[in-house]
C-alpha cells in the first residue's frame, strides 16, 4: 500500500527581501513571483503550485509583513494575517546575510497570535554565509522560538540560489500537509489570472534599476489583453495594453525617462518575461499616468485593485 496523497497550503513569511519570491519560484520550478530588490514588491496573494507523485502543495505568497505608514500598508497587513489562519503551515523565512533584528521578532510576535498553523524556520539564502555563520544563525532562531513561545516544528537552512536543500524544504513541507485529493488540475502552475501576473511582470520591469524612492509609488493595471483577432492561428500576435500609475509628476519623468528611453527600455524587458511566461509573442502598449497620493485614498486603491 503506497503512502496517502497529501495536499494543502503552505506560506512563506518574513521581512521585506527574506528570500521569500525566489525560494516559491525554486520550488515551483518556474517564475510565478515578481523578485525585485526593492522591499514590498509583493502585493498580492499569487498561488505556487507543486505538482508530485505523493502530493500537492499549494504556495501562498503574500507580501512582507511591516509597520504600515499608509492605508496601503495597512490593507496588506491584514491581507497576510488573513492568509495565516488559512494556510495549513507558515514557513518564516529568516535571511542567514542578515542578523536576525526588531522586524524578525515582530513578525514572529504577530505569528504567535495564529494558533492553529503549523510553523516552521527557513534559513535562507546560505549560499552568501560561511558554515559557522549559518550554525550561529540557527542558534539564534531556534532561541527566538523560545523567546516568543513559538515552536518550530522545522528549522532548515536552504538556499534557492544554489539550490541546496530545495527539495528536502519541499519534503518537509509535504509532510505537514492533511491527507487529501489534489486540489489544482495537474501541470497548472498558478491560479492568478494572467492579467496580475501580467501587471505584476511590468512592475518588475519598471522598478528595476529606479531611484529607491519610486518602488512603493509605481501600480501596473492591464486595461486589455487579448489575442489579436485578424492573425493566422500558427502566428498569433497578444496585444497588451497597460497603464503604469505613479503618484507625482517627478515620478512620471523618472519612469519615461530621457525622450522615453527608459520607459521603452521596461517595455522590452517586461515584453520579454512576459513572452517567456505565456509562450506567445506579445505586442506592449505602455502609457504612464499620475494617480495623485494613490497609497493614501481608499477609492484610488480600490480602483488600482488594493
Amino acid at each position: 500500500m503506497s503512502a496517502a496523497f497529501r495536499s494543502g497550503f503552505a506560506s512563506f513569511v518574513g521581512r521585506p527581501n527574506a528570500g521569500k519570491s525566489t525560494l516559491t519560484n525554486a520550488l515551483v520550478g518556474s517564475k510565478i513571483v515578481i523578485t525585485s530588490d526593492k522591499p514590498q514588491t509583493t502585493r498580492t496573494v499569487v498561488r505556487g503550485i507543486v505538482h508530485r507523485d505523493d502530493a500537492q502543495l499549494i504556495l501562498v505568497d503574500t507580501p512582507g509583513l511591516h509597520r504600515p505608514r499608509t492605508l496601503l500598508g495597512e490593507r496588506l497587513n491584514d491581507l497576510v494575517r488573513t492568509t495565516w489562519a488559512e494556510v495549513d503551515v507558515v514557513a518564516v523565512c529568516f535571511p542567514t546575510d542578515e542578523k536576525i533584528g526588531p522586524g524578525d521578532r515582530f513578525i514572529v510576535g504577530e505569528l504567535t497570535k495564529v494558533r492553529r498553523t503549523t510553523k516552521i524556520a527557513v534559513a535562507t539564502k546560505t549560499d552568501l554565509a560561511s558554515p559557522q555563520r549559518i550554525g550561529e544563525h540557527l542558534l539564534d532562531i531556534q532561541a527566538l522560538g523560545a523567546e516568543t513561545g513559538t515552536e518550530w516544528a522545522e528549522i532548515v537552512p536552504v538556499s534557492a540560489v544554489a539550490d541546496d536543500q530545495v527539495g528536502l524544504l519541499a519534503d518537509l513541507l509535504v509532510g505537514l500537509l492533511p491527507e487529501g485529493p489534489p486540489l489544482y488540475p495537474d501541470g497548472e502552475l498558478t491560479d492568478a489570472p494572467e492579467e496580475l501576473l501580467v501587471a505584476d511582470l511590468i512592475r518588475e520591469a519598471a522598478l528595476d534599476g529606479v531611484r529607491d524612492e519610486l518602488p512603493h509609488s509605481i501600480a501596473v493595471v492591464v486595461e486589455e489583453m487579448g489575442l489579436r483577432p485578424d492573425r493566422p492561428e500558427d502566428k498569433p500576435l497578444l496585444d497588451v495594453h497597460a497603464n503604469l500609475y505613479v503618484e507625482r509628476d517627478s515620478q512620471k519623468g523618472i519612469v519615461i525617462g530621457r525622450k522615453g528611453a527608459r520607459l521603452k527600455e521596461v517595455g522590452t524587458r517586461a515584453r520579454h518575461s512576459i513572452e517567456a511566461m505565456l509562450g506567445t509573442p506579445v505586442f506592449l502598449d505602455l502609457h504612464v499616468k499620475i494617480a495623485k497620493d494613490w497609497q493614501r485614498d481608499p477609492r484610488q486603491l480600490r480602483k488600482l485593485g488594493f
